[in-house]
């Protein structure tokens, strides 16, 4: 039964998707039949929220380092024991449903979002989150309830992906002339390796290393060609396709400085307004994605983050692992504490987790280091808001921005506790309680309908 349910979990990450839908009903199963230790028995509500949350997962649809489908982080997120799980991916939707019914099927609180990139116009001359680029900006929209746009937004949804797609060849026939002879061949060496053709660089570095190999085989004759491309750094990253050598060559041909980059215009990208009109309108919540608070623009976060929530920007993003070091507090530390302080002030929800996207990330951030003790609430909170709005959001379109929102909750307070209550005390099979509410039910109405 082992290798059966060790076959399962491996199709789960299957790019056909009636092979995941099957495989997460057979571990169900299993787990109803004892064959997989189900997770602890825990309370309908918790007396305190649990800190076990990660809203940041990128699924094989954008890149997973894991190669893992929206199906195998739910599984993963349930086996874990996670009280929220959300994934991220780059430019699409494409997971959002199979996510969102992966959590419904086993209990799971789930949400979902997507991010892209785009320019900040109020900033256009400071760095801000993408390093290196001054007025681009990394930018989510959480708590998407579906897979797909209003249909007035469709063709704006589609640039998105075109537009990404376009930026990949063009990279690719530039970082060819300089790696040749190893040349990448974009529809036949990149695509493969997606599930729906959203490629990224991180796929674009794996095919490189992978064409170097069946070029030069696995010895010396590779390391030499890798080293005469990349510099002595070669020496330490082992081959032939590890994610050291993969990152060397994203951060050697790929990123600021490389042969294949092109620095950005205010064209490159959708204005800051239009996309979080986009996400709005799709039934999700702006969010500003927060490196590390050291850029020229993240230095003074207030002011940024006004001028952020003046275009619709209602959350805030951060990626605890990677700002700190246990045992070793540090001015990213500060920062982060900073930025997690900032957004309470402006009440402002909280989304956090590891974006899974490089082997070394935590499948969730160890909220239990003394660094993370003054983090672990305010995550929480937020994660409960995010799951509270999208189980409304896609029930009854009762989310966080609706209109009804604004006339019952018009108070970013009164807001954040609503929506934490619903997301508390909610349990995924009882979403569907929530779908024949409207507009005319008060928020105490719908808390009524919740379990206390």
């Amino acid at each position: 039964m082992t290798g059966d349910l060790a076959g399962l979990e491996e199709s789960l990450d299957s790019f056909t998707p009636a092979a995941r839908s099957d495989a997460l009903r057979g571990l169900m199963r299993a787990a109803e039949h004892g064959s997989v230790t189900l997770p602890e028995a825990q309370p309908k509500v918790r007396p305190e929220p649990s800190s076990r949350v990660n809203l940041h997962c990128h699924t094989f649809f954008s890149y997973n380092a894991f190669g893992y489908s929206p199906s195998k982080l739910a599984w993963l997120a349930w086996k874990a024991e996670l009280e929220v799980a959300g994934i991220v991916d780059f430019d699409v939707l494409d997971g959002v449903e199979e996510f969102l019914a992966a959590g419904s099927l086993l209990g799971l609180r789930t949400c979902a979002g997507i991010e892209t990139r785009v320019f900040f116009p109020e900033l256009a001359d400071k760095v801000m989150n993408s390093p290196g680029e001054p007025g681009i900006a990394y930018h989510m929209g959480v708590g998407m309830p579906r897979g797909s746009a209003p249909r007035e937004w469709a063709p704006f949804f589609r640039r998105l992906r075109d537009t990404s797609a376009a930026r990949n060849r063009g990279l690719v026939a530039r970082v060819n002339e300089y790696l040749d002879p190893v040349r990448l061949d974009y529809d036949r060496d990149v695509l493969p390796l997606t599930p729906s053709g959203n490629a990224t660089e991180r796929h674009i570095c794996l095919a490189y290393a992978r064409k170097a190999r069946s070029h030069f085989g696995e010895g010396a004759e590779l390391r030499a060609y890798w080293r005469s491309k990349l510099g002595d750094e070669i020496e330490e990253v082992e081959l032939p396709e590890s994610i050291g050598i993969q990152l060397l060559i994203r951060g050697r041909t790929m990123k600021l400085g490389g042969v294949g980059y092109v620095l950005p215009d205010s064209g490159s990208f959708p204005r800051l307004e239009e996309m979080n009109r986009f996400i709005i309108a799709a039934g999700g919540i702006p969010t500003y994605a927060w490196y590390d608070g050291l850029s020229e623009g993240e230095t003074d976060l207030e002011p940024l983050l006004r001028a952020a929530m003046a275009s619709g920007v209602a959350a805030l993003n951060v990626i605890p692992d990677r700002n700190y070091t246990r045992g070793s507090p540090d001015l990213k530390l500060q920062k982060l504490y900073e930025a997690v302080g900032l957004a309470e002030e402006l009440s402002l929800p909280l989304v956090a987790g590891t974006e899974m996207n490089s082997p070394k990330h935590k499948f969730v951030d160890d909220f239990e280091a003394p660094e993370m003790k003054p983090v672990a609430p305010v995550a929480a909170k937020g994660a409960y808001i995010v799951y509270g709005h999208t189980a409304l959001e896609r029930e009854a379109g009762l989310g966080y921005l609706s209109e009804w929102a604004k006339n019952h909750l018009p108070g970013t307070g009164e807001r954040n506790a609503f929506y934490h209550e619903v997301g508390r005390r909610l349990q995924p099979e009882q979403e569907a309680i929530l779908r024949n509410l409207g507009a005319e039910e008060t928020p105490d109405a719908v808390l009524r309908l919740l379990p206390s």
